[in-house]
């Protein structure tokens, strides 16, 4: 529901059992409260407590929200008077309950869009807190007191997917699950059961029930091709023994890619060759940019159109780019008119997640306030386009002060910058929790606008203005095409400064302006329609839309070195992109283009993933798949499936499959599936 901004927590409210209540407990049971927070529309809101693993209304100990609901209200777009007050915090309780004994609590948010948060209390102390995003859900507790020393890590936010020689910052959150305030403690991570990597994190104040992000001060510098095992934890708070160390340590799989070979020289050399990938035959219409997906075995290369504003712009994923074996998928999320409207830029993200940013003023079409900005989505199949998340689409997040966008550039996680048209400004615009698909909270939000120099967008809103982060430096690198020139600014100075000025139209956990930082004007002559921007080394790829020129730069100085140019010989050029072989991709607008561009000499260019021969069809299914090999062998050895976490789900003999191999007790979600001689291959589970 778009036009409801910053649905932030949903009312609840308790149905008093009067056995329950007691003041004190008897020996066996504990004292639990149970906070709710409402957000700005409390009526739409139905609870239950539960004993753990009861359905909605079995052996229900508490209730309470609107009586016009009940357990079949999730999600069913209805909104009912009545019920609980909006925007206030309800505290219920206390009530003796069986010491020891698992709880749940479930939350029915009839519209579906986003609702309360619960905070569970147990002898006093915090020992959980869960937030609704809407519908039917679902959420455990167990009625232990609290102990005075309980610190864990809650989640781990470090890159998925990596590059060799490039360092990687161990970053997560951490919660104090204990009733003592944390003012020191020790942070710890090891890689495949290596060394352990440790330093005592002092000069806080972390009280109990509370969380805060964690940042390891020594990166990790992968140096070999493969999956690792990162392990995180925490030890010592306030230099005292953690009394529940079940919750210290978090673990997270992690992909390292060779390096992308930086080949600039090589184009430089002599004229390289131009090879016309797609086209509008492949559903390229107004293509204005381009990424690679970072799980190189999916080997995909996604373009997104610009289209028209009322439908939205649309994805072009290539499976096997630029080989005999390419593929397309062209897909539009359902409601791509509000969250993907004239799109300007895509880029994707080392969790698996990318953004989009839309070049409208309004995404809502009303010519009202300029509420619009970047779009966060999922590339996995089973959730990017698919009808089946309501009246919100697809979307994981969208955040509403860049008007006209003109580009965007990944940082880490959920973190991005955008290049605000409207305001010639650049915004980082971090989503970190993203509120699942379809829904609209926002609340959780950190954007810092940087006001020191000034864009200026097409004023036509066709061409783009990119950016591109560089993230061996932190420098950010921003395309000014107005101002015909380049300019980076870095990104690890300045001083959060002030409130801007312009909106916001919704509540975010922080909305500042920064000031203070370094930034430079690196290219003032030479270019007369830039547009998009990649980095390489020290190499700079910028591409100019009038001229069709690609021009690579030194950027190694104070000011960026002209090198030389690559003609393309068609004006259009927007976005530009430098593939994991080091090669040159870009799209042509106005010739509806997808290109790769090869050097003469390639004696750097590294080999192209393997191809594999194996097809999977159909992909997505929902009952049932098939195997077979382009090359008409017939499949031998094992093939295995395996879910996101590595666990096995199923083992055949290839030779056994004739009749496919049964998925229809597997979950809606993305499988690997592995073959003896064959790259490993993704397929989805979507019903």
């Amino acid at each position: 529901m778009v036009s409801r901004s910053a649905l932030a927590f949903s009312a609840l409210a308790m149905l008093a059992i009067p056995a329950l209540t007691l003041a004190q407990c008897p020996t066996g049971e504990v004292s639990v409260e149970v906070h709710v927070l409402t957000d700005d529309y409390g009526n739409e809101t139905y609870w239950e407590l539960v004993p753990s693993g009861n359905g909605c209304g079995n052996g229900t100990l508490q209730s309470g929200g609107n009586p016009a609901l009940n357990c079949a209200s999730g999600g069913t777009q209805a909104s009912p008077a009545g019920g609980y007050g909006n925007n206030t915090t309800i505290v219920n309780g206390p009530w003796c309950l069986t010491e020891g004994a698992a709880y749940d609590i479930i939350s029915i948010d009839s519209y579906g869009d986003g609702q309360a948060t619960f905070e569970v209390f147990v002898e006093g102390g915090m020992v959980g807190s869960f937030n609704a995003p809407g519908g039917f859900q679902t959420w455990t507790f167990t009625a232990l007191p609290v102990q005075p020393y309980d610190l864990g890590v809650s989640k781990l936010t470090t890159a998925l997917y990596n590059e060799t020689g490039l360092g990687v910052t161990i970053r997560g959150s951490l919660f104090n699950h204990g009733s003592e305030t944390i003012t020191s403690f020790t942070l710890n991570y090891r890689i495949d059961g290596g060394d352990v990597v440790s330093e005592v994190v002092t000069g806080i104040s972390l009280a109990a029930g509370t969380g805060m992000d964690l940042e390891h001060t020594t990166p990790w510098m992968p140096d070999t091709e493969g999956t690792v095992l990162l392990e995180v934890w925490t030890s010592a708070p306030n230099g005292q023994e953690d009394q529940a160390p079940a919750n210290d340590l978090r673990t997270a799989q992690l992909v390292v890619n060779p390096a992308v070979p930086d080949i600039m020289d090589e184009y430089l050399a002599a004229p390289p060759t131009l090879t016309v990938v797609a086209d509008d035959d492949e559903d390229l219409l107004v293509p204005r940019d381009l990424d690679f997906h970072p799980d190189r075995t999916r080997n995909e290369l996604w373009v997104i159109n610009k289209d028209v504003a009322n439908t939205g712009g649309s994805t072009v994923r290539f499976f096997d780019p630029g080989t005999p074996e390419q593929t397309f998928l062209w897909q539009r999320d359902p409601n791509a008119w509000h969250f993907m409207s004239l799109p300007t830029a895509i880029a994707m993200a080392d969790n698996g997640n990318f953004a989009t940013s839309p070049g409208v003023f309004d995404a809502n079409h009303n010519g009202g306030t300029p509420f619009t900005g970047p779009t966060l989505w999922s590339a996995d199949p089973a959730i990017y386009a698919q009808p089946l998340f309501g009246p919100l689409g697809s979307h994981l997040d969208m955040l509403h002060v860049n008007p006209n966008s003109q580009g965007i550039a990944h940082d880490q996680w959920n973190r991005y910058w955008v290049v605000d048209g409207f305001n010639g400004d650049i915004v980082m615009n971090d989503f970190r929790e993203d509120h699942t698909p379809g829904m609209s909270y926002h609340g959780d939000a950190l954007i810092r606008r940087y006001a020191d120099f000034t864009i200026t967008r097409d004023p036509n809103d066709h061409i783009v203005s990119h950016a591109v982060m560089d993230k061996a430096t932190g420098w950010l690198y921003v395309v000014d095409h107005g101002g015909q020139r380049l300019l980076r600014m870095d990104t690890r100075t300045g001083t959060v400064a002030g409130t801007p000025t312009f909106g916001p139209w919704e509540s975010y956990v922080e909305y500042s302006m920064v000031s203070g930082y370094a930034w430079e004007e690196i290219v003032s002559e030479g270019l007369s329609q830039p547009a998009g921007i990649d980095v390489i080394g020290d190499h700079l790829l910028v591409s100019d839309h009038a001229t069709g020129d690609i021009v690579i730069y030194d950027k190694s100085g104070t000011t960026a070195v002209e090198l030389g140019r690559i003609n393309t010989g068609a004006a259009g050029i927007m976005g530009i992109k430098v593939g994991p072989d080091g090669r040159i991709w870009y799209v042509n607008a106005t010739t509806h283009a997808l290109v790769r561009v090869d050097p003469a000499l390639t004696t750097s260019v590294t080999d192209a993933p393997a191809r594999s021969t194996l097809r999977i069809h159909p992909n997505p299914s929902n009952d049932r798949v098939f195997l077979t090999l382009a090359d008409g062998q017939l499949p031998t050895g094992w093939v295995e499936v395996t879910d996101a976490t590595g666990r096995l789900c199923a083992r055949h003999a290839a030779q056994d499959l004739s009749h496919g191999i049964d998925v229809s007790a597997l979950t809606n979600g993305t499988y690997v599936l592995r073959m003896e001689g064959q790259p490993a291959q993704r397929f989805t589970v979507a019903r």
